[in-house]
């Protein structure tokens, strides 16, 4: 998840995330209406959540825990690293990844039924997340076995890197890998009693990519030109967007056709981000009404860049017609990030009518400066009362 994580934080200083509590107040916009609700107040469930997990106890206590907090969403990671994370995925199996320990808990439970069973039974909605969208590692079993589904930059190289480190990218205009990952999103629909899907900042393309020769081919075809040599150029920016709106509407029409009710969730970064660095139109996503709820991730250190990413155009018309977040990081391993901090970003977003989502659920309160106990205090009072959602089962 936001490939932007490393590279936002690396050299921040922890001392900048104490320059927080002094945020004037005429820069806090009045808060806009939004149905109580539609209010979003969620947290992704990530690879770093094994231990939680894993064991079939401690993810109900967890459940408990952010039903007692006033959560209402948790979106649990389904795809990640090549792999799908639930078991027996034939989709999976037919694609010759083959991962029978994957999605099985310590007890031999199915990971994900377990969580949708527990959320349920609490009244808060389960949306998996497919973390990794056309991203795999070079070595993954798909990868290997399906190596012309990959594209490349214009050099002939291959990979990126991102937070998941060095990386390869499925290519998103080829009809098979389309039909892959949209094989894989239905079947997690079909087989589990879940709310939703969501799709975040890697169901996109590095503007560097897109020179393979079907892509290449399939541009000359459709526009009687080469495709630039600069991976900026402005209209092969939007041929390659639009392709990937378009693979968009699709999956959201194989979505609704098996479950109509189906929240279909986006996570991306801001939009200039989205857009010019990876392909996502995600503005036109919402305005096509592709989208059923938007989730944008402004992971910024400091306050002043926070409220500018949060009180962007964009993101006001968004949360007119849709369930409207940000997303809050709450900490990594090797970089707490403080309570006052996350508390000044919630009120931020809130007092704009958006909803919040917190990345992971781990560093809510564990890899954290303060005591877990002041922390769990701190996310009662931010949200002291309930905001139940509508979900895909009512």
């Amino acid at each position: 998840m936001a490939s932007l994580i490393a590279v936002l934080l690396i050299g921040q200083p922890i001392k900048a995330f104490a320059q927080l509590s002094f945020i004037p107040q005429e820069q806090i916009a009045p808060p806009v209406a939004q149905p109580p609700a539609q209010e979003i107040r969620g947290v992704w469930m990530t690879n770093n959540d094994t231990d939680v997990l894993m064991d079939s106890a401690k993810l109900q206590n967890a459940v408990n825990q952010l039903a007692q907090l006033n959560f209402n969403t948790i979106y649990p990671v389904v795809w990640n690293s090549g792999y799908v994370q639930y078991p027996n995925s034939a989709v999976a199996q037919r694609t010759g990844i083959y991962q029978s320990y994957i999605g099985k808990g310590l007890q031999g439970q199915d990971i994900l039924a377990d969580l949708v069973k527990f959320a349920h039974s609490k009244g808060l909605l389960v949306i998996p997340w497919f973390e990794f969208g056309f991203m795999a590692p070079q070595s993954s079993e798909l990868v290997l076995n399906h190596p012309h589904w990959l594209t490349q930059k214009q050099d002939g190289s291959l990979t990126s890197n991102s937070a998941a480190g060095e990386v390869v990218w499925l290519n998103p205009f080829l009809p098979e890998v389309q039909q892959f990952i949209t094989d894989l999103v239905v079947e997690a629909i079909a087989k589990y009693n879940v709310d939703g899907i969501q799709f975040d900042d890697h169901t996109s393309l590095p503007n560097q990519f897109g020179y393979d020769r079907y892509t290449l081919a399939l541009y000359k075809q459709e526009t009687g030109k080469n495709a630039p040599r600069n991976p900026q150029d402005p209209a092969w920016v939007r041929w390659r967007a639009d392709k990937i709106t378009a693979f968009m509407t699709q999956l959201n029409h194989a979505v609704k056709q098996r479950k109509p009710q189906a929240i279909f969730s986006v996570a991306p970064n801001p939009y200039i981000t989205a857009y010019n660095s990876f392909l996502q139109d995600w503005v036109t996503w919402v305005d096509q009404n592709i989208v059923d709820e938007l989730i944008v991730q402004v992971y910024r250190p400091d306050m002043t860049s926070f409220l500018d990413q949060i009180g962007r155009s964009e993101i006001q018309v968004a949360q007119q017609k849709i369930p409207t977040a940000i997303g809050v990081l709450t900490g990594l391993r090797n970089r707490p990030m403080p309570m006052p901090l996350i508390k000044s970003k919630v009120k931020a977003a809130r007092d704009r009518g958006l909803g919040v989502a917190f990345f992971f659920y781990e560093s809510l309160w564990e890899y954290a400066p303060e005591p877990s106990a002041e922390r769990k205090s701190n996310f009662k009072a931010l949200f002291n009362s309930p905001a139940s959602r509508i979900t895909a089962q009512q």
